[in-house]
């Protein structure tokens, strides 16, 4: 399996779940390739090159998707299969109303095959293996459904 994992990230939490995703990706046997959503990225990948690519961003102010996630969506110019997302919030603004909201708008615009990973802040202690876990999970269901 060949996998890209793209992320937006402005603490460092979205990042270190993107770097936990990537990391067992490549246990389970996959090529993973990691790209840095930003504002002065000047070129974007290919994502017909990848069996599966994940999106990971984080919940701006009261849900909303960042403009950087919203440019990176707009010049990929299309809507590939096979997106995969992730989010990091907290739920201390907004509530569980608006918790990790990116994550869920991304998941309905890319009508993604599975329900997105929401992970509070950082995905250190217990909220590590919810990381695994799901990532066990897109690995399963790529090899069900998509890679033969």
């Amino acid at each position: 399996m060949r996998a890209m994992v793209c992320y937006a990230s402005f603490s460092g939490n979205t990042k270190e779940v993107a770097e936990l995703i990537s990391g067992n990706l490549s246990e389970e046997g996959a090529t993973v390739d990691m790209y840095r959503i930003t504002n002065r990225n000047l070129s974007i990948p290919d994502p017909s090159m990848f069996d599966a690519l994940f999106l990971g961003s984080f919940t701006w102010a009261k849900g909303s998707t960042p403009k950087i996630v919203k440019d990176f969506v707009y010049q990929l110019g299309y809507k590939p299969e096979n997106v995969f997302v992730f989010g990091t919030g907290d739920t201390q603004f907004g509530g569980d109303d608006l918790f990790c909201k990116a994550a869920d708008k991304l998941a309905k615009f890319y009508a993604s095959p599975l329900p997105p990973l929401k992970i509070e802040q950082s995905p250190r202690g217990t909220q590590e293996g919810k990381v695994i876990q799901w990532t066990e999970g897109v690995v399963n269901y790529c090899q069900q459904y998509l890679i033969k």
